[in-house]
């Protein structure tokens, strides 16, 4: 890239440091110490600014520069990624929001502990919560390390080092001064940004076209040396049988994975009321299903005008291609309106990442400290001192998310969201589903249900060929590939269900009656709730 195109991305990404750090500085002044305040923002967010922040949570770096790379290289296949992210919103409409907001304060061991003996729940679902916001995390640093060194010009390990770095930094310090409060205006602030920048980029993919969306994708399938089966099923996911339920174990964990989420659960607690939480969820979908529409024309755009192959040369996992549609669409890498618009893109990807990480960060350190450090030391946590271990934990994350988040700098970000996804479904959703709707449920049937989706959805990841057994691997020199799939979510979402059941059943356990009655009433009208 030239002179200019860092120069310009320099001042741009400086320009929104300094604004989420001014932003972190003035709520830090405002209010400190409550746990309410640093976990929940004070629950004082309105319906829409929620939305906006649910979406700034979630469109992140592998919504919008992950899918659209995949779609550049592997066309329909691609689009799958969009179509899963958006239909898991109508399982946490219609089965998460309202129940969770009513029966939870802070984190989803609240929910699950609300009719459980809490230190066992509380260390099996916290401990889940941290691996699947440590994963999630891995998928932001990656997008920082590969993405934004490359769009600074730095290609060296070096460069990209640095850069995760600094981002861990960043977000070690939105989470530590601001807390929730800070962490929900840099969203917002990163959904307008987002959202106004994917718009204009759409919006001049068309005009180049004159409108004609048939002409793009016929253009796209001409240039992707695939001819029209780049515009059908089977590019990626199609090879053989294995491929074929590698992408049913992708649906499944994109579909499901987004209810299990900590980072989306707890958005739902920082509104006063049940009925504000089902409203921001409105909002986001609203949101959220425009982004992803615009995120397919943005990938088939990037397919006809720049080239599936010009793609790969640049990121062979696909992370550059908005930025490289970006700077043609602008003229080209020696024009200036090429010069504005990639460095535009790049401050927004930029932003993508930082809003992101802080909001993950939050997440996992609440668990830290509210599930874990809370349940090994109930007499002496205070809220005060939890709030202290919330802090110290966010800097333990970063260091951790930047050491993973280095070792793999050359996957697909999308790609790496979906294996969080995975291990959420698999942990995460049977737990909460169990606690929610099943009246006989247990103590030992939530510690099962976690840790028989948890384990078995870690270890076959490791197991596949993500990590070794591939030159695209983790550990390109070395094979312990024994699982075939990528995505462990069509073996390990099941054995979480009904490990679960197992659990419960085997328990000698009596369920309390009388908790589950006040869980009911509690989770569908609000009586009683935080």
């Amino acid at each position: 890239m030239t002179g200019d195109h860092q120069t310009l991305a320099l001042l741009l990404f400086s320009v929104f440091v300094a604004i989420t750090l001014a932003i972190t500085t003035w709520v830090s002044r405002k209010r400190r110490g409550s746990a309410e305040e640093f976990y929940a923002g004070g629950r004082l967010f309105s319906p829409m600014e929620n939305g906006f922040a649910i979406a700034g949570d979630y469109m992140s770096a592998a919504s919008f520069l992950g899918i659209s790379g995949l779609i550049a290289l592997f066309g329909y296949d691609g689009l799958l990624y969009s179509v899963g992210f958006l239909v898991a919103w109508l399982v946490v409409l219609f089965l998460v929001a309202e129940l969770v907001r009513n029966c939870g304060r802070f984190t989803l061991a609240d929910v699950v502990a609300a009719r459980m003996r809490e230190r066992p729940v509380r260390i099996a679902t916290g401990t889940s919560s941290v691996t699947v916001s440590v994963l999630y995390l891995v998928a932001q640093m990656v997008g920082a390390g590969t993405l934004v060194a490359l769009l600074l010009g730095g290609k060296g390990e070096a460069a990209q080092a640095w850069t995760v770095i600094g981002v861990g930094a960043l977000m070690v310090i939105y989470v530590s001064l601001g807390g929730m409060r800070a962490t929900t205006w840099i969203q917002i602030v990163k959904s307008v940004l987002l959202l106004g920048g994917t718009v204009a980029l759409t919006v001049l993919v068309l005009l180049r076209f004159d409108g004609d969306f048939d002409r793009l994708l016929l253009t796209a399938a001409e240039r992707s040396g695939h001819g029209a089966a780049f515009l059908a099923p089977g590019l990626k996911y199609g090879g053989d049988w294995t491929a074929r339920l590698d992408f049913i174990s992708l649906g499944l964990a994109l579909v499901l994975g987004t209810a299990g989420l900590p980072h989306i659960l707890s958005r739902f607690f920082t509104v006063p009321t049940a009925r504000a939480a089902r409203r921001s969820v409105v909002w986001a979908i609203g949101l959220i299903g425009g982004f992803y529409l615009m995120t397919i024309v943005l990938g088939f755009g990037a397919a006809a005008i720049v080239g599936p192959e010009a793609v790969r040369g640049s990121n062979a996992a696909g992370n550059t291609a908005v930025p490289l549609l970006a700077l043609d669409l602008g003229g080209g890498a020696d024009s200036t309106g090429g010069t504005v618009l990639f460095a535009v893109v790049a401050a927004i990807a930029f932003a993508t990442i930082l809003a992101v990480v802080a909001g993950i960060t939050l997440s996992s350190s609440a668990s830290v400290a509210h599930d874990l450090y809370a349940s090994l030391r109930r007499r002496h946590a205070k809220p005060r001192s939890e709030v202290a271990v919330a802090r110290v934990a966010a800097v333990g994350i970063g260091v951790i998310a930047i050491a993973l988040g280095l070792l793999a700098r050359d996957l697909n970000v999308a790609f790496l969201v979906g294996l969080a996804f995975a291990v959420a479904a698999s942990a995460n959703l049977p737990v909460l589903l169990y606690s929610l709707f099943w009246r006989d449920f247990t103590t030992r049937g939530a510690v099962w249900a976690v840790h028989g989706g948890l384990f078995p959805a870690v270890v076959l990841v490791v197991l596949s060929p993500v990590v070794s057994g591939s030159p695209e691997s983790l550990f390109p020199g070395v094979d312990f590939q024994y699982f075939p799939l990528q995505n462990p979510g069509l073996v390990s979402i099941p054995l979480g269900f009904v490990a679960g059941w197992l659990g419960t059943v085997t328990s000698a356990e009596v369920p309390d009656e009388a908790k589950h009655a006040e869980t009911e009433v509690r989770s569908l009208t609000g009586a009683g709730a935080v």
